[in-house]
């Protein structure tokens, strides 16, 4: 019991001294002259990480400025709530933020945003940039949000069962192309081509915005029942119903425990989502490693071969004392090639910028090209021109929760509604609110 007594003892005291040797450190960096304390708020472990090196990278390249940034790692709806009421009430906003790009409208609204306009660091390098990134962050020609990734929507093949229905996923091209091989794969292996959620929105609007519709057009006017949308609606129910190629997701959507446990089974022979859902496969769906192969969109006839879907834009806030320098760090860290590619490196994201995907780093070993092969960026060479933005209006986050938790559930899981009653339904709802 003594023995117990003194080894708690010594715990504590130990816990003790390296809280104030912690405390003696921030303090130093804080007190340092020479170095400038920048706050940064994010809901994502792992841009903390990010940044934390960027850091390091600015000060290696900027003795004579050197920085140190204060990281606050907040829960989603936290983050966002919390920046939204520090900026609104104009006191204890960060100098940096992330803002999630459902929530980032909510951010514009008014004559005066309380965030920093960014055209300066941006249209210098803006030929290098894939554009589309940077317009859902903006606002009557400004840009204010830079994002981590394009989220190129791509397919997901399992090449095992594509094989086993002699199928090259090469040869899958247009939509009519992934229909036929769908019935080709049902009729060889009994098994769908394609998961299609019901509780979200990754399924359906990336294939309507890749034919240059959306939910919301340019001037934020609801065009969410437009017959593109109809139809596009219509495609993925018949995929379901009609040439049965397809089954609801597990779950309800494609970020769904159930469905991660589902597709490790190899149950369904694609499915198509963002870039950045490659860290799923890789966390969640472990036993396909070696069996996915990741390969453009089919095409709609005059539509985009992709589109940036998901996202998240940092922000610097008006009450930063340090803006310039704010905006410097942020132009090296998120807008020149070198910190582009260190967001594949690091995270795994496809980068922002164009000539990033060509460089030699892109192809070098790691555990995504260990897990879906070493073309992964040669692929998306082919679509790198061709990738979409969409509409991120003031109704926008509105939009996309009617879309996910009515529209596609009421259409493709319950069928209580025709694809054109339900998008009519949301149409109304969303003009009703303005």
């Amino acid at each position: 019991m003594k023995n117990k007594r003194i080894y708690i003892g010594l715990v504590v005291l130990f816990s003790m001294l390296i809280f104030v040797g912690c405390g003696k450190k921030q303090a130093a960096i804080s007190e340092d002259p020479d170095v400038t304390v920048l706050t940064f708020w994010t809901f994502v472990e792992m841009h903390k990480g990010f940044m934390d090196d960027a850091v390091v990278t600015w000060n290696e390249n900027h003795p004579d400025k050197k920085i140190a940034i204060k990281t606050e790692v907040y829960p989603y709806d936290d983050e966002h709530n919390k920046l939204l009421i520090a900026i609104q009430s104009k006191t204890g906003a960060p100098d940096f933020a992330d803002i999630e790009i459902g929530k980032f409208a909510n951010f514009l609204k008014g004559n005066e945003p309380g965030l920093v306009a960014l055209n300066d660091i941006v249209e210098p390098v803006k030929t290098q940039l894939i554009m589309g990134r940077l317009e859902n962050y903006s606002k009557d020609g400004k840009y204010y949000g830079v994002d981590y990734h394009v989220g190129a929507e791509v397919m997901y093949y399992n090449k095992e069962i594509l094989a086993a229905a002699g199928i090259d996923p090469q040869q899958i091209v247009t939509w009519d192309d992934y229909i036929a091989a769908g019935k080709q794969v049902l009729e060889k292996t009994g098994k769908p081509m394609a998961t299609i959620e019901t509780t979200g929105e990754q399924t359906l609007y990336p294939l309507i915005a890749m034919q240059g519709s959306d939910l919301l057009g340019k001037n934020g006017e609801v065009i969410v029942d437009n017959p593109v949308n109809v139809k596009t609606l219509q495609m993925l129910k018949d995929m379901i119903y009609k040439d049965k190629i397809a089954v609801t997701c597990p779950g309800g959507y494609h970020e769904a425990e159930e469905y991660w446990q589902w597709m490790n089974k190899g149950n369904a022979a694609s499915v198509w989502m963002p870039m950045w859902y490659m860290g799923r496969f890789l966390e969640y769906m472990p036993d396909l490693k070696g069996k996915i192969v990741i390969r453009p969109m089919p095409v709609f006839a005059g539509g985009k071969k992709s589109v940036g879907m998901g996202g998240t834009g940092t922000v610097i806030t008006t009450q930063s004392k340090h803006i310039e320098l704010a905006k410097q760090f942020l132009a090296e860290a998120k807008l020149s090639k070198e910190g582009s590619i260190k967001t594949w490196t690091m995270l795994g994201f496809d980068p922002i910028r164009k000539d990033a995907w060509t460089d030699p780093a892109m192809s070098e070993n790691n555990k995504y090209t260990d897990y879906f092969g070493r073309d992964i960026f040669a692929t998306l060479s082919s679509v790198v021109d061709d990738i979409g933005a969409i509409n991120v209006g003031p109704q926008f986050p509105d939009a996309i929760s009617l879309l996910s938790k009515n529209v596609c559930f009421r259409v493709l899981k319950e069928q209580s509604q025709t694809p054109e009653e339900a998008l009519r339904a949301e149409a109304e709802e969303l003009k009703s609110e303005k």
